[in-house]
């Protein structure tokens, strides 16, 4: 009988602690479960935060200006556009790029430049309505009174490809551009698409 009493106390000994083990563990599981469902709320910022970084690279700000060639046309001679894509992020990327296009000259076609070779961009500026073109002295060299008026165009109308309403000012070597070439031809400065077309007809 003592014996059995005696089992009977082992066997509710072993219950409790069995019990105080499911207990722990059940405790723990919770504790367990209820962190592991607030673990994603810090990283659903950062979840938040990645679709975000297509926008801050700005893959929609790829511009097309265009270069302006001359083309024989009879008699005379007109200025066409040939586009130019641009991945640009900084404000004068894009247009620094089309005159770098411009200055190297056409690569195909029937299309023509009275650019010299050996003509280098300087600087270049475009705010406030305004674009301020720097190039190397090579710019004056040689050519007719065409051939001066033909270069003054394709640099105005490339200057003002975004934005056709713009003043552009020509420099050569950072002085402004007053003559050029040895038929004294006289550049009247600001110059913009309108008065290109009245003053100096190709």
């Amino acid at each position: 009988m003592k014996d059995q009493q005696g089992s009977n106390r082992i066997s509710s000994g072993v219950i409790a602690a069995v019990s105080a083990v499911v207990v722990a563990v059940g405790g723990g599981v919770a504790w367990f479960t209820t962190q592991s469902n607030n673990t994603p709320t810090p990283s659903n910022p950062s979840g938040r935060i990645e679709p975000a970084q297509p926008s801050t690279r700005q893959p929609g700000n790829e511009q097309t200006p265009n270069v302006y060639w001359l083309r024989s046309n009879n008699k005379n001679v007109a200025l066409v556009p040939q586009p130019v894509k641009v991945a640009s992020v900084l404000p004068n990327q894009a247009l620094e790029a089309a005159f770098q296009s411009l200055l190297a000259g056409p690569t195909e076609g029937t299309d023509s430049t009275t650019i010299p070779k050996g003509t280098k961009l300087l600087g270049l500026k475009a705010e406030n309505n305004e674009v301020h073109v720097n190039l190397s002295e090579d710019f004056t060299s040689g050519g007719g009174s065409t051939s001066m008026m033909g270069r003054v165009g394709q640099v105005v109308y490339t200057a003002t490809t975004l934005n056709p309403k713009a003043k552009v000012y020509i420099d050569v070597n950072g002085k402004p551009l007053d003559v050029l070439g040895g038929e004294g031809v006289e550049i009247q400065q600001p110059l913009t698409r309108e008065q290109f077309q009245k003053d100096y007809p190709l």
